[in-house]
């Protein structure tokens, strides 16, 4: 008797598994083959990705994996323990449906993808330890939810005031516990050595990243802003090793590109910066409409991409109590979240990254339920409108039943951008 006609029967993992895959090469087919010139060295990170999310694969299989649910947690610290740092914050819309059976429906579609995620365990890389710092408060309250799935989540205490210096020490304290704590979990001491070796690796990394955006910066692109947004969240999960040799090719390439005058956009598309809520792998809806709409995002303010490698640790004694703080005045200074009370430095970077990378308009995305990102969108534009930097904000969620409402949206923006760079020639 023929079994054709039988059906497999799939668990809920399996099929949670091949959802997620779904969605993950769906936009790998798309960043491959939907746009101009793409970069050879980019089958780097497309494999990656391929690998992680369609196939599960591990990286990092005999390595102790720290799980942080923001850029606030020092990678340095991590690396320089021998553990692995991966950022937890989620991009699928498959993990947003199951974050929705435990979180309220208005919350943050990252937030609910995150805890959708360790609801489902479906990791490539599960984390031993989850660190939390105490920045959105719905990323805050999201860790009580993911320690009653059985995880081990600690807060690590961060200040809403940058300015003051009882914020710095404050911030300060909370890095030097962060760091004894994961020790003796480990059962490892930080020594001086490894942790100046990792500042020096992990600085490395964002010099490169900075020599990236230098191409952005030609009035031909060599990279499109999608590809730079894959680039950067590989940072997440990556060995970090194999990440900087990967940048070194396509800066190699980007190299050759100029020198050949390949470009992967027309002199006429727009050039956007891109702020907002972080576009996280692989819901990257509004910047793939963007680029469909022949515009280049050129560069962004974000925590997801350029926030991660904005400034260096800079150390003045290399003992390992003057590295801790160091790593805390950076990560806490240099951040332009939306959660702290004052936030001027944010609208002051984004409007230099607009005249650095000569830029045509900003776009602001915004998620349904990130409240910080929705509450600051009026100082921002108001901000944008005295600089007389047009300026499109858009309010989104991971769903995919918005593609038509949104793109009508970007389309008109980018044609309005189009036209003003027609009439200034």
């Amino acid at each position: 008797m023929s079994n054709n006609n039988q059906h497999i029967i799939e668990s809920p993992k399996e099929k949670q598994t091949r959802h997620k895959a779904m969605e993950a090469i769906k936009v790998i087919n798309t960043l491959k083959e939907e746009f101009k010139n793409p970069l050879e060295s980019m089958e780097y990170f497309y494999k990656l990705f391929e690998d992680v999310y369609c196939h599960q694969k591990s990286l990092h299989d005999n390595k102790v994996k720290v799980g942080t649910m923001c850029i606030q947690i020092p990678s340095e610290i991590i690396y320089a323990l021998d553990a692995v740092p991966i950022r937890l914050c989620n991009g699928f819309y498959t993990d947003d449906e199951i974050g929705s059976d435990y979180l309220t429906q208005k919350a943050c579609p990252l937030v609910k993808a995150t805890v959708g995620h360790f609801a489902s365990k479906n990791f490539s890389d599960k984390p031993n330890y989850i660190y939390s710092p105490t920045t959105c408060d719905q990323k805050t309250k999201a860790g009580e939810t993911i320690k009653s799935f059985g995880y081990d989540v600690v807060d690590v205490d961060f200040p809403r005031v940058k300015e003051s210096e009882i914020s710095r020490e404050y911030f300060r304290r909370s890095i030097r516990d962060f760091s004894i704590d994961l020790s003796r979990k480990m059962g490892k001491k930080l020594k001086k050595k490894n942790l100046k070796a990792a500042i020096g690796k992990v600085g490395y990394a964002q010099s490169l990243y900075h020599k990236l955006c230098e191409y952005r910066k030609d009035s031909d692109i060599r990279i499109n802003g999608n590809d730079m947004f894959l680039v950067t969240n590989a940072f997440f999960f990556d060995k970090i090793d194999n990440w900087i040799n990967a940048m070194e090719a396509l800066i190699e390439e980007c190299k050759v590109r100029k020198e050949k005058n390949i470009s992967v956009c027309a002199k006429v598309s727009p050039r956007i910066v891109y702020t907002g809520s972080p576009p996280i792998f692989p819901n990257y809806k509004i910047p793939i409409l963007i680029e469909e709409s022949d515009a280049v995002i050129v560069a962004d303010e974000t925590c997801s991409s350029n926030r991660m490698f904005n400034d260096r640790v800079a150390v003045d004694e290399w003992f390992v109590n003057d590295m801790l703080d160091s790593m805390a005045d950076k990560y806490l200074k240099a951040c332009t979240c939306p959660i702290f009370t004052k936030n001027d430095d944010r609208i002051r970077r984004i409007i230099d990254l607009v005249k650095s990378y000569n830029a045509d308009g900003v776009v602001y995305q915004a998620y349904a339920g990130c409240t910080v990102y929705e509450l600051e969108q009026r100082s921002v534009l108001a901000a944008m409108e005295k600089e007389g930097i047009a300026i499109l904000y858009l309010e989104s969620d991971y769903s995919p039943s918005q593609g038509g409402q949104l793109s009508t949206r970007v389309e008109a923006f980018i044609e309005s951008l189009k036209m003003k760079k027609r009439k200034a020639k």
